[in-house]
């Protein structure tokens, strides 16, 4: 596995623009390969599937490689997209600069990803993102490291792997380590590309620590690493995962979307009371088979994911107190404006969620 190593500043970069996000050499190569998927995809739908001109499709886009993006997978294993008459090539993008870049674009039309970097281009003026439904509102990462390192103090002049500058880990490593008296500059930030990359990068002692969240942390406690901090007993406030499209194309798409997130809400129910078939589409996407770390993994997780893809806005205020220090428009943006709850509301009013849940939740 190669990974694309690159050391931070002492501070975390702020490079969410248009500009450079759309220019970038790195957008150009991912969106290259994401349309040469999508032309794939759109051959195999044409010559393997017999009703395929009956199915609405919608490009999705995911960006970890983890429990926090199971639902669509599972809607994809399950069969729960072709009962609402959808098709949805699922492409996975690394998170931050490229996976805002794909929905900026129009190269996908939905994408589940931690808001950073979508707040961070909604505050630079691109209002027409907006978040449609919650995954986790919580950061549920944790600082893991070589075993000689025992205690958050003793990271201070470490390497410390992270996914990309301004995603999730990113947030997390920067947060975590403030509360335990560490500035962004007291370590040194290397970016890896995505959960299994960082993973492999503490493996391959690269790093001498990484913010990972499951099952990468189970994993490499296998190996012998051990936990430096553990994050999600700390349950800091983060939209970490949601769903998000651009009013635009819900105007052009209202009931296809609708319909795409009556799929994730049955894919929900189904993550949260099926722990053998979630933990077997996990193991087919993580390609892991391992039953006790993919079990180990479900048990840690679960309970942080929304059930009814609810979207906080103390998550959303998370993001806008990240970004005001260095842009002060942040502090004008209200979390509210972000997020439209048509899909939801609609799903609350009917009776859909209770009658998907009945008494359980």
């Amino acid at each position: 596995m190669s990974i694309t190593v690159e050391q931070s500043p002492s501070q975390p970069r702020d490079s969410e623009n248009g500009v450079s996000i759309l220019n970038s050499r790195a957008y150009r190569e991912i969106a290259s390969a994401f349309r040469q998927s999508i032309f794939l995809g759109v051959i195999a739908s044409v010559f393997l599937t017999p009703d395929a001109f009956a199915a609405d499709k919608l490009y999705a886009i995911y960006t970890a490689h983890s429990l926090s993006h199971v639902y669509p997978w599972i809607a994809q294993e399950s069969g729960i997209f072709k009962k609402y008459e959808l098709e949805v090539p699922l492409v996975f993008v690394p998170a931050g600069t490229p996976a805002v870049a794909t929905i900026l674009t129009g190269d996908s039309e939905v994408t589940q990803q931690g808001a950073g970097g979508l707040v961070r281009a909604f505050v630079l003026g691109n209002k027409d993102l907006v978040f449609i439904g919650g995954v986790k509102n919580i950061l549920t990462h944790s600082i893991v490291g070589k075993p000689e390192v025992k205690t958050p103090e003793q990271l201070r002049g470490k390497k410390i792997g992270v996914g990309r500058y301004g995603s999730t880990t990113h947030y997390f490593a920067v947060q975590v380590l403030r509360r335990f008296g560490l500035d962004a500059g007291d370590v040194s930030f290397i970016q890896t590309g995505g959960g299994p990359d960082t993973f492999a990068a503490l493996v391959g002692q690269v790093v001498d620590a990484a913010a990972l969240a499951a099952p990468s942390d189970t994993r490499a406690l296998e190996l012998g690493y051990r936990y430096i901090i553990y994050g999600p007993d700390l349950r800091i406030p983060y939209a970490a995962t949601a769903f998000n499209t651009r009013r635009s194309i819900m105007a052009k798409r209202p009931q296809v979307l609708g319909r795409f997130m009556r799929a994730m809400a049955e894919s929900a129910k189904i993550a949260h009371t099926e722990r053998d078939h979630t933990s077997k589409v996990l193991g087919k996407y993580l390609r892991i088979q391992n039953r006790k770390i993919l079990e180990a993994s479900y048990d840690a997780e679960i309970k942080a994911l929304e059930p009814r893809l609810a979207m906080r806005l103390d998550g959303l205020n998370a993001n806008l107190d990240e970004i005001a220090p260095t842009d002060p428009r942040a502090k004008s943006v209200k979390s509210e404006d972000m997020v439209d709850t048509r899909y939801l509301d609609e799903m609350t009013k009917t009776g859909f969620f209770d009658q998907l849940w009945g008494s359980r939740r």
